[in-house]
């Protein structure tokens, strides 16, 4: 679906026009191959980039090409179908317009389509800004609620089973998905800066500066909620592997205790002559023969911390 907005700083709310002008914001959803024809032919973008913008794979860069800069970026995406856990987002930036390509509805943009976040579609690098702090926000927000997720997991590790370790290894996979947007992302916002790829005034400056460390801190908040992950994990296989040998251990502790009544037991059940085997008293010998070895070898096995 292909929809063209525009706004001034004169007009009261924003609004869906029937055809690109000046100063135009063109949002495309999961375009067609006739809406990618129109924005091509009213825009003159570069189709071969056009098409990289419908792949919902596509890794965050920046182009430039037929004097118009493309930024390809992702935002978080909660989808149990997808294998991936961010979607791409194309923005394009030109001499008089500006054009969004995502694969998916964003529901962030309802916002500013809403009117509830006020941007102006002919200031570009505001409108851009904007867009980006959305994402960089939303981006956040997800990081807070897996930190929870994973502080409440490592509160009950000595709990933690097999559900658990699967949630902790999603969690890992969807970090690994953030810091694999935003880290290149952040490398592009910092050339962005220099000024080259975009006009930029004093506050817009300002402004994009405050983005990029905002955007660097989120990474590096992934990076420490990753770096949590990794430790309880390793916690984790180290508690799971004392468990593991304290159950081998005990069952070779009773395997011990059992097998010394058993090697007595069958001793005197063969049909040959042997000691005693006539006495009155020899089944009460041999019982309390048992007792007393298999209390020694208790004795012996708990003060060894055997079990």
């Amino acid at each position: 679906m292909l929809t063209y907005y525009f706004r001034t700083s004169k007009d009261e709310e924003l609004q869906e026009i029937s055809e690109p002008k000046a100063g135009v914001w063109a949002h495309a959803v999961d375009p067609t191959n006739e809406e990618i024809k129109e924005l091509i032919k009213n825009f003159s973008l570069d189709d071969d980039i056009l098409e990289d913008a419908k792949d919902f794979y596509e890794v965050p860069r920046m182009e430039k090409s037929q004097g118009a800069t493309y930024f390809f970026t992702r935002y978080p995406l909660r989808d149990q179908q997808q294998d991936n856990t961010t979607a791409p987002l194309l923005i394009i930036i030109g001499e008089s317009f500006i054009v969004t390509i995502t694969v998916r509805e964003i529901p962030l943009f309802k916002k500013l389509v809403s009117g509830e976040t006020v941007v102006y579609t002919n200031e570009k690098a505001k409108f851009f800004m904007e867009v980006m702090d959305i994402i960089t926000q939303s981006f956040d927000k997800e990081l807070l609620r897996l930190r929870k997720a994973v502080h409440k997991d490592r509160v009950r590790l000595q709990s933690i089973g097999t559900r658990e370790i699967e949630r902790l290894v999603n969690f890992e996979t969807t970090l690994n998905s953030m810091c694999d947007a935003l880290i290149p992302t952040n490398s592009w916002l910092q050339q962005i800066t220099t000024g080259s790829y975009m006009q930029l005034y004093q506050e817009d400056l300002e402004t994009m500066q405050d983005l990029v460390i905002a955007n660097g801190q989120v990474v590096n908040s992934a990076r420490s909620v990753l770096k949590t992950i990794q430790n309880i994990r390793g916690a984790i296989e180290a508690i799971m592997t004392s468990r593991l040998n304290n159950a081998l251990r005990i069952l070779t502790v009773l395997t011990i205790l059992l097998t010394v009544p058993l090697v007595i037991a069958s001793l005197y059940g063969m049909n040959v002559s042997l000691p005693f085997a006539d006495g009155a008293y020899t089944f009460y010998f041999i019982l309390a023969l048992n007792v007393v070895i298999l209390s020694v070898l208790t004795f012996v096995f708990r003060r060894n911390d055997w079990f």
